[in-house]
């Protein structure tokens, strides 16, 4: 894979990262679907398994070059700076549009979602009476989740650790968004918010010369569970490839037929047209979390009326399956030229 990839090809790489992380971050929005619409899915699964004994046979007997060949190092690396930049940069610009286009960003995802149904299921032949009840297992999953009601927040470290396994659902199953299921498990703003910001503040104190974060329990704790998540994920990324590699190699059209059922099923969480709840205190008033923003319980979806801003809500969809479209063309056009 790697002789063949032109600087054309390693910088496209980097852009699809970027479009991955940007989705992982949003809740409802699987990064997953990216990698399988643009067409990288079976490499990063097959990339990740590489992460077994072997490998660490060669790390630790300083066989670092022999490694970095071995878990096809290059294609992961360009594509976890994508989704690291993506972190500070993309999400960052997703986040400011969700907050004041929010039906029109919704609409674009569903558009896009849309079009990963029809471009995962145009080549899909092998439809019999066992891919038909993965099918409707999919979408029954995809469905059933979206309409659960969230849990309490819980920082107990064995959940937190199960929590990492279950986020990184995301990037290796596409139409399961880790960030929605965080949300669901009452744990997306202790993990992917007040963790992640008391390491940005212990790191800006450090960088100061300031370390009495050491005697801050609630940051100690804090930390904690961050580096328990962290390693829950990392668990569960190596352990979700390695499944995955096995039923992708072994049950490839059941497998396929369940995951154009994931994303189906998940339809329901990017439904453009629905009121966002936040959760309240006792009193009514709403909990805020540690940068000061409201905090997501769930939302309450409902038909829209037939005005402007719908009609332009549907040409945001209709964009979205056009996007799906035209990255299918781009794939399409670079295997021509691989060929």
């Amino acid at each position: 894979m790697e002789a063949t990839r032109t600087f054309k090809d390693r910088f496209f790489l980097v852009i699809k990262g970027l479009g991955m992380g940007a989705a992982n971050k949003v809740p409802g929005v699987s990064g997953g679907v990216v990698a399988f619409v643009a067409g990288f899915y079976e490499e990063f699964i097959y990339s990740l398994q590489r992460v077994n004994k072997t490998a660490f046979k060669l790390l630790f007997n300083g066989r670092f070059k022999s490694f970095y060949r071995y878990i096809n190092g290059r294609f992961l690396a360009l594509l976890f700076s994508g989704m690291i930049i993506s972190y500070f940069s993309v999400s960052k610009i997703l986040d400011y549009f969700l907050q004041h286009y929010e039906l029109y960003v919704w609409s674009l995802f569903f558009g896009m979602i849309i079009g990963s149904i029809y471009y995962i299921n145009k080549d899909f032949n092998d439809w019999n009476y066992k891919s038909i009840i993965a099918l409707s297992i999919g979408i029954l999953l995809g469905v059933g989740i979206s309409f659960l009601d969230p849990a309490k927040e819980n920082d107990n470290l064995f959940f937190v650790f199960f929590c990492g396994i279950i986020s990184v659902s995301g990037m290796t199953l596409p139409g399961f968004s880790g960030s929605f299921i965080l949300i669901l498990l009452g744990n997306y703003v202790l993990l992917l918010v007040d963790s992640v910001n008391a390491l940005y503040d212990t790191f800006s104190e450090i960088i100061t010369g300031d370390f009495s974060f050491v005697k801050n329990e609630v940051r100690l704790r804090l930390l904690k569970v961050l580096g328990v998540f962290t390693l829950g994920s990392v668990t569960g990324l190596v352990t979700f490839s390695h499944l995955l590699s096995y039923v992708l190699k072994h049950y490839k059209s059941i497998t396929t037929a369940s995951i154009i059922g994931f994303i189906i099923g998940s339809l329901g969480v990017v439904w453009p047209w629905k009121k966002t709840i936040f959760k309240t205190h006792d009193d009514g008033s709403l909990l805020l979390d540690s940068r000061g923003e409201k905090i997501i319980a769930n939302y309450e979806r409902f038909l829209p009326e037939l005005n402007g801003e719908t009609y332009f809500a549907f040409a945001y969809t209709i964009l979205g399956i056009l996007v799906v479209l035209g990255l299918e063309w781009y794939g399409q056009r670079t295997n021509k030229t691989h060929v």
